[in-house]
C-alpha cells in the first residue's frame, strides 16, 4: 500500500469536528476568566471599608498633630483578607497565653488538694465562715501511735478553756482520732502456732472488747457492755460473776468502772459525740503458742451538766491497759472464738475519789473551790510515756490538766 505525500506550500486540513471543538473551549475558558462586574453586596462593601479607611486616615493625622504615635492611629479598617484566613502568629500567641493561664490554674489547684489532704480541718479553715484559732477542729490529727511515746505532750502548747462547741480545746487530745478510729490495729501474721486469721481474729476481736466497753453510747450512758463480756471464754467463770456482781451492786470491791466507761445520764451527758482515742496494739507469741495481745489506750470524754443551759466542759481521762491471749481449740481446752483475758489495768483522772456508785463524777471549774485536795501526787493524765502501776497505791491524786 502506499501513500501520496502533501504538496508542498500547503497546510494540512483539520477535520471541522476537531475545529468546533478548539472553539468551544477557547470560548469557554475566556468567559471563565474575563473581569465580572462586582455585585451591589460586594459595592457596598467596598465602600464601607473606604469610608473607615478614610476615618482611620483623619484620626491619624489628629494623633500626629497631638504629637503622639502615628501606629496608634494606625487601626486597620481592612478585615483580614478573605481568602488568607486569621493571624496564625496571632492566634499561636493567644493558645500560649490561655496554656500559660490554664497550667497556672492547675498548680494552684494542686497546691489546693494537698493542702485538704494534709490538713483538711485547717483548709476548710479558710473558707468563709470557716473556723479560727487554736480549737480541735484546727488541729492536725496526730498519726497513729505504734509503739509506747518517749515523752508527753507539752502543757504550754494547749493554752485554751472547752466549750460546747469545742469541748477538746486546751487538751492534747485535739490532736487525737475519733473514737474507733484511733484504735489502729497492726498487720496480722503467723505467730508461734497461730496461723494468720487466728490472729487476725484476736486483734480484731481486742479491738471489739475495746469499743464496747469505752465507746458505745449506750454503755458510756451507763449500760451494761454486754457484747465485750460476750467476747471472754465462759471457761472463765471466776471472772465472769466478778464482773456480774460489779454491774449488779457497785462497791470497792467490785467496780464496774475497772472494765467499762460509765456515766450517770441523769447528772452527766457528753458534750458532743465525739470521744478522743489515742494508743497501740501490738501482739506477739504467747505461752503454749499463743498469740498475746497487748492493748494500751487512753479514752478522753468531754462532759457537761444534764440540767438544761449548762454550758460549762468537763473532761474525763481514763488510759486503760488490756493483755489477752487466744490459744488453738485445737490443742487446748479453750472455746472456740472467744478471748482470754489475762490482765486489765486502768487510770481514771478527773474523777471523784472513793465513790463507788459505778459512775464517773468529773470535777468542774465552777465547784473546784469544794472539792477535797489530793493526797497523792500530781500527775498528767496525756503522759503516755509511763507504764501504769500493776497495783492501786489507794491514794487520791492530783492531775496538772484535763
Amino acid at each position: 500500500m502506499t501513500t501520496t505525500p502533501t504538496p508542498q506550500g500547503e497546510e494540512p486540513s483539520i477535520p471541522d469536528d476537531v475545529w468546533e471543538r478548539f472553539v468551544r473551549d477557547s470560548e469557554s475558558d475566556i468567559r471563565k476568566s474575563a473581569p465580572k462586574e462586582p455585585s451591589a453586596r460586594a459595592r457596598m462593601v467596598t465602600e464601607r471599608l473606604r469610608l473607615q479607611d478614610a476615618e482611620a486616615a483623619r484620626q491619624q493625622a489628629k494623633s500626629k498633630s497631638k504629637g503622639r504615635k502615628a501606629k496608634k492611629a494606625e487601626s486597620a479598617a481592612q478585615p483580614p483578607g478573605w481568602r488568607t484566613g486569621p493571624d496564625l502568629h496571632a492566634a499561636d500567641a493567644l493558645v500560649m497565653r490561655r496554656r500559660r493561664r490554664l497550667g497556672l490554674l492547675g498548680v494552684l489547684l494542686a497546691a489546693g488538694l494537698l493542702a485538704v489532704a494534709l490538713n483538711p480541718s485547717r483548709a476548710l479553715s479558710w473558707l468563709p465562715g470557716g473556723s479560727s484559732g487554736s480549737s480541735s477542729s484546727d488541729s492536725a490529727t496526730l498519726p497513729p501511735e505504734t509503739a509506747q511515746p518517749s515523752t508527753a505532750p507539752s502543757e504550754e502548747a494547749f493554752p485554751d478553756t472547752p466549750t460546747l462547741a469545742e469541748p477538746f480545746l486546751g487538751s492534747p487530745a485535739a490532736q487525737y482520732a475519733d473514737g474507733a478510729a484511733g484504735i489502729v490495729l497492726p498487720k496480722a501474721k503467723p505467730v508461734g502456732r497461730m496461723t494468720l486469721n487466728q490472729v487476725d481474729f484476736a486483734l480484731r476481736k481486742t479491738k471489739e472488747f475495746l469499743v464496747d466497753s469505752n465507746l458505745d453510747p449506750a454503755t458510756l450512758r451507763g449500760g451494761h457492755p454486754e457484747t465485750a463480756i460476750s467476747l471472754i471464754d465462759p471457761r472463765q467463770s471466776d471472772w465472769l460473776h466478778e464482773v456480774d456482781d460489779a454491774f449488779a451492786k457497785p462497791g470497792k470491791k467490785q467496780d464496774p468502772l475497772w472494765y467499762a466507761t460509765r456515766f450517770d445520764p441523769s447528772e452527766l451527758k457528753l458534750a458532743g459525740d465525739i470521744v478522743k482515742v489515742r494508743g497501740h496494739m501490738t501482739f506477739k507469741k504467747g505461752t503454749q503458742g499463743s498469740v498475746a495481745v497487748h492493748a494500751d489506750y487512753t479514752f478522753v470524754y468531754p462532759v457537761t451538766q444534764a440540767a438544761s443551759g449548762s454550758t460549762e466542759v468537763s473532761r474525763t481521762i481514763i488510759r486503760r491497759v488490756l493483755d489477752i491471749q487466744v490459744l488453738d481449740p485445737v490443742r487446748y481446752r479453750v472455746t472456740a472464738g472467744k478471748l482470754t483475758l489475762v490482765s486489765y489495768r486502768q487510770d481514771i483522772a478527773n474523777s471523784a475519789c472513793f465513790v463507788y456508785d459505778g459512775f464517773l463524777h468529773p470535777q468542774f471549774n465552777s465547784d473546784a473551790s469544794s472539792a477535797s485536795p489530793g493526797t497523792g501526787p500530781t500527775t498528767d493524765p496525756y503522759d503516755r510515756s509511763k507504764g501504769l502501776p500493776t497495783e492501786s497505791t489507794g491514794e487520791c491524786g492530783s492531775v496538772s490538766r484535763t
